[in-house]
């Protein structure tokens, strides 16, 4: 069995961050409840590992001593 790869286009931080967009812009159309709250939390979680991808890749970061 072969596994299909194939190279992102853009890095994660910028798909995570379109991804936390796009989820918001989806519970704006939902009524409040739980799959909207469902649906906030998935997006706090794309903006927060986007957000921790960026720091994990800047140069200024130190190795824990």
């Amino acid at each position: 069995m072969t596994r299909h790869r194939f190279k992102q286009v853009e890095n994660l931080e910028t798909r995570l961050a379109a991804e936390a967009e796009r989820l918001r812009e989806e519970a704006k159309a939902l009524p409040p409840g739980a799959a909207r709250d469902a649906t906030l939390r998935k997006a706090r979680q794309a903006e927060t590992g986007s957000q921790m991808s960026e720091w994990l890749r800047s140069p200024g970061l130190q190795p824990p001593h």
